[in-house]
């Protein structure tokens, strides 16, 4: 099933991403993690790409897998960023001769040997390449693009970041999810913005549950994510205790989503970092809410 097509639905619903194994001999543990998440039937779940495609070799297994085996609609992660038309092309064809119908088109992050590097001979300079691509290789691909709420890392402004997005939709992005926020009126505000500049497609808000003191600092540097004072004082006094924080983590995220489904938000997706407890929490704290 097009993702674009469950979004239309007049219902609420949660997705789930989770990520490809890192190594060959972590495929099995990452494969039962992904089934359990599966389990839980959410509206969809996407499979990431692995920085720099790293990890590209097995995205296609386990995205094959949870179709296969739950009939989960999933949404493949394809990255372009530093690679070849041949080896995009490839991709693509493996994608369909897979029966997955929905991408998730990225530019992706530029590997750290490359950093400064000249891009100008490099066949895909950003996602709407790849985009263009995808649509002419063939039409029915269901298409997703990434946006910021706040500003992409690389943008000089907001005015800049929705104008390149525009480009993105106008070429055929089908809808788009958002980078992580913690403060909801970020989003809000956001919606606004792009609505009044003419972007139309539905957009799915991307809500990270912070489990474990760690990930803050590593949640913003990777998004540049503010941080509500709200948040920061859950962390201040839940940090030092794994349990706890877990737990306020899980609270925080679910309370981010009531509000979100409350204001008007049908779709949402959980960033659940292959932590099946933890979708599961949520999801239960969602359960009359969602009607499962």
């Amino acid at each position: 099933m097009k993702i674009i097509d469950l979004l239309q639905k007049d219902t609420l619903s949660l997705s789930f991403e989770v990520f490809p194994p890192k190594t060959e001999t972590s495929f099995d543990s990452v494969k039962t993690a992904t089934e359990e998440i599966a389990r839980l039937r959410p509206a969809f779940m996407s499979v990431t790409y692995g920085a720099g495609g790293g990890t590209s070799q097995y995205t296609l297994d386990i995205a094959k897998n949870i179709k296969a085996q739950y009939n989960v609609p999933t949404l493949a992660h394809l990255t372009c960023v530093s690679s070849t038309k041949e080896t995009v092309t490839q991709k693509i064809k493996e994608i369909k001769a897979a029966g997955i119908q929905n991408v998730m088109a990225l530019r992706g992050d530029i590997p750290a040997e490359l950093e400064g590097a000249d891009r100008s001979h490099w066949d895909y300079q950003h996602a709407i390449d790849l985009i263009v691509e995808l649509k002419a290789t063939d039409a029915n691909f269901c298409i997703g693009g990434a946006c910021y709420p706040e500003i992409h890392p690389e943008s000089e402004n907001q005015k800049d970041d929705i104008r390149h997005l525009k480009e993105k939709v106008d070429v055929g992005c089908d809808f788009l999810t958002t980078q992580m926020f913690f403060d909801n009126n970020l989003l809000y505000n956001f919606l606004y913005k792009i609505r009044e500049a003419g972007i139309t497609v539905p957009i799915i808000p991307g809500i990270m549950p912070i489990t474990n003191a760690n990930q803050v600092e590593r949640a913003m540097r990777l998004s540049g994510s503010f941080m509500p004072q709200r948040f920061k004082s859950l962390v201040d006094k839940f940090g030092t205790d794994p349990a706890a924080m877990k737990q306020a983590g899980i609270a925080y995220a679910t309370d981010q989503i009531i509000d979100l489904y409350a204001n008007g938000i049908k779709n949402v997706h959980v960033y659940s970092m292959n932590k099946p407890d933890v979708a599961e929490k949520i999801q239960t704290n969602l359960s009359d809410i969602l009607g499962k």
